[in-house]
């Protein structure tokens, strides 16, 4: 029986990947379709989609499939008759990346979850069929241009911060479980108006789109393809870009250059800066925003605490992580958490 799971560690597969020239393209997709047996189903894609030289991260549901992978460009035929060989994905959109070298993923990571992006919808008449209508880039650069037309950004705080599109609404959360209810409470005042929803690759927006329908709420759109397929929309029909800023991806890049605005800053000094990097602390590994300057200053921590911390000895540093749960800081900006570094900043400047 084939393995069905990775035996090499992530270190040198890392490394493997970063030395070898194959040329790759960074590819996302999904799909909400029935799956009656997702552990089954997993199995059948690991061993396909490793004899295909596929890297990434994909999830399995019962309601369907979510992925980010790295693909080798001299396979992607291959890839695309796997999927046209199974009837529910014959012909499904690839949203290909836009500023990418395919270095993204260096393990095939396969994994069923309850949902292939997580809800908190617990409704039982909730139905994915009844969704918003899709618009592609022209036709939101249409619709947009209608003031009474409402967009509405559902990624984290952490995604909008570094770009978004002009005059898009932020719903402020780090979770989409928490922002679809809050996204109906902050729209139920304007139920008639036009309603664009947007997010990364279109998942998350469809979903939203089709929540937004279940209460009650009419006009709703949604982006097809998210921002990954409008930009590269924009740029093969020579449209307007409405889209200001990076867009925040869920791989090692953590950013895909759209435009030469910078709209965020430093979460250290406050400098213009739009580059997201993990505390060097790994007892920290929080996900932040650090200009060069910080970088060199604080040798990529996010603070003075966690720059004394990774000084200290590794046995003292073993010792101190013990218990303490860091991934709630890999993708999350924690604006507590940035809250209490400034405070101690302060404290230390005092």
């Amino acid at each position: 029986m084939p393995v069905l799971h990775n035996r090499v560690s992530r270190k040198e597969l890392k490394l493997r990947v970063q030395q070898d020239p194959t040329p790759r393209q960074t590819i996302s997709f999904y799909l909400y379709t029935p799956i009656a047996d997702p552990q089954a189903f997993r199995d059948q894609w690991y061993i396909s989609l490793k004899d295909l030289g596929i890297l990434g991260r994909i999830y399995i549901a019962e309601e369907g499939v979510n992925a980010q992978i790295s693909a080798p460009i001299s396979n992607m035929d291959a890839f695309r008759n796997f999927l046209d060989s199974q009837p529910p994905f014959k012909g499904l959109r690839l949203n290909i990346a836009v500023d990418d070298d395919g270095k993204s993923f260096f393990v095939l990571d396969i994994k069923v979850r309850k949902k292939i992006v997580a809800d908190g919808i617990e409704d039982p008449e909730f139905n994915m069929e009844n969704k918003g209508k899709y618009v592609n880039a022209r036709e939101f650069n249409e619709l947009t241009n209608d003031p009474d037309t409402l967009v509405i950004d559902m990624r984290n705080h952490y995604e909008y911060e570094v770009g978004h599109f002009t005059k898009a609404i932020e719903i402020p959360s780090d979770t989409f479980r928490e922002q679809l209810p809050m996204a109906v409470d902050m729209m139920k005042e304007r139920k008639d108006r036009n309603i664009i929803m947007y997010c990364t690759g279109g998942i998350r927006c469809e979903k939203a789109s089709a929540w937004m329908l279940h209460n009650g709420f009419t006009n709703v759109f949604h982006l097809e393809g998210g921002i990954i397929n409008y930009v590269r929309q924009v740029r093969s029909e020579q449209l307007d870009n409405k889209f200001l800023g990076k867009n925040f991806v869920f791989d090692d890049r953590l950013g895909e250059r759209i435009s030469n605005d910078v709209l965020a800053h430093c979460h250290i000094c406050g400098n213009p800066c739009d580059t997201h990097v993990n505390c060097a602390n790994s007892g920290c590994h929080l996900l932040f925003i650090q200009c060069d300057h910080c970088k060199q200053k604080y040798e990529g921590c996010c603070s003075e605490e966690c720059h004394d911390f990774i000084h200290l000895p590794e046995d003292e540093q073993k010792e101190k992580r013990k218990g303490k749960d860091k991934g709630r800081n890999i993708f999350n900006k924690s604006r507590i958490r940035m809250q209490e570094i400034a405070h101690l900043s302060d404290k230390k400047d005092a």
